[in-house]
């Protein structure tokens, strides 16, 4: 299927897919795949990938109807600050497009931050390396596979 889907199939992470028809109009992936699989906007997670300045990347993933906070998100990877990364240096690292990038399975492991709000549901959804696909797994197994901590960062 993909890099995320194969990664949490290997390591026998819980796990369900949820394919949707993508609309090529649709002014946010992410608000889109919420409406469409039926779920509360808080509970299906984007993937944003910030740079440091030094040429580092992290991965950001929070609740798709938020706004990345950079100031919070430097923090809580000890940076002085991040800006959003170019993008094809996030296709470049991650090997997904964008509108598809999931937090799962990418090319080079990246620092990844967690938004806090993900603890509050026993299950999440984030993209599954394309659009039009999603996995819904629990926020631990998320910060599992990617070696992810949680923190505020909306």
């Amino acid at each position: 299927m993909t890099p995320a889907i194969d990664q949490l199939t290997h390591l026998a992470i819980a796990h369900h897919i949820h394919e949707y028809t993508h609309d090529a109009g649709a002014a946010s992936y992410g608000m889109e795949a919420a409406q469409k699989i039926g779920v509360v906007p808080q509970q299906v997670f984007k993937t944003l990938v910030v740079d440091t300045g030094s040429k580092r990347l992290a991965v950001a993933v929070l609740p798709v109807d938020q706004q990345l906070n950079l100031k919070l998100m430097a923090k809580a990877i000890g940076a002085k600050r991040v800006v959003m990364a170019d993008p094809d240096a996030v296709s470049r690292s991650s090997g997904y497009v964008l509108g598809g990038v999931s937090p799962i399975g990418q090319k080079r492991a990246l620092t990844t931050v967690i938004d806090v709000s993900a603890q509050r549901f026993e299950r999440i959804y984030v993209s599954g390396g394309r659009r039009g696909l999603e996995i819904e797994l629990a926020a631990k197994d998320l910060a599992s596979v990617t070696e992810g901590q949680f923190a505020a960062i909306t």
